[in-house]
């Protein structure tokens, strides 16, 4: 399918690895995730040129790269949202996948544990709800109008209706861009918590490169329509901004997005 074709080249990939030993993984219960040749274009412009990507089956990849460099728009193309112009989007089926948005979405005519129920069928619907919000630390909030909660309780919600259908692939789409410092940082340990227990795949997009480096198994930086570097992240989980190791790596990320010069290591 998508047989369309662009002649732009992508960028080469550097492959970058720290020399901490790799972290120990629950089983793997997600997704194999591939990208073939993809491509997607607005008109004249072309967002996506001839991607290729693979992701294994309980990884958790973050993408990274300035605004407007393609990101979003490979996530939603890895959510089924939208068709790409050229290749092949391998995904699984849309019952096993969720999105994560930076806004919670939210519907506040329905009490918490009814928003997290959406979409469940059955007699055991409310129970998983409660379940999910338990798993998110809001086990006595289900009762709850939307409009009490605080933005990183609202967060919670979300991701609680996320993990309410067991997915097995997770997309994150800057859920957490929104929130202040405090309440980033406590949402990363929840994630990556949720994430070990659960063994779904994850794939991540911010802005916050440190962000990435503190969850993701790799840090992909999306440039000019393609993968300009993908940089293998071992640093030993959970992972502390003042270890040995993620600075520098935060700041060669860094300096690949503004187009610096990296030192060898």
């Amino acid at each position: 399918m998508w047989l369309t074709e662009f002649d732009a080249p992508v960028l080469p990939r550097e492959r970058v690895a720290e020399d901490a030993p790799a972290p120990e993984r629950e089983p793997a219960r997600g997704l194999a995730l591939k990208l073939r040749g993809v491509g997607k274009s607005f008109g004249a412009r072309h967002v996506l040129k001839d991607l290729d990507l693979s992701i294994a089956p309980g990884e958790f990849v973050a993408l990274v790269g300035r605004s407007g460099c393609g990101k979003s728009t490979l996530l939603r193309l890895v959510a089924g949202l939208d068709s790409p112009t050229a290749g092949l989007v391998e995904a699984g089926a849309s019952n096993e996948r969720r999105l994560m948005f930076q806004d919670a979405r939210l519907l506040p005519w329905k009490r918490v544990v009814d928003n997290v129920a959406l979409g469940l069928t059955g007699p055991d619907a409310k129970a998983r709800a409660m379940e999910a919000l338990a798993q998110v630390g809001l086990a006595g909030r289900g009762g709850d109008w939307p409009a009490t909660l605080s933005g990183g309780q609202r967060q919670r919600v979300a991701l609680a209706r996320a993990l309410v259908h067991r997915p097995r692939l997770l997309l994150l789409d800057e859920p957490l861009g929104a929130l202040d410092a405090l309440t980033r940082l406590e949402m990363h340990r929840l994630i990556e918590q949720l994430w070990r227990r659960h063994g779904f795949t994850a794939l991540l997009v911010t802005h916050d490169v440190a962000e990435a480096v503190a969850l993701a198994d790799r840090v992909l930086l999306i440039d000019r329509g393609g993968i300009a570097l993908d940089a293998t992240v071992t640093l030993p989980r959970p992972r502390s901004r003042a270890a040995a190791g993620f600075a520098e790596l935060e700041d060669r990320v860094l300096r690949h997005i503004v187009g610096q010069p990296v030192a060898l290591s």
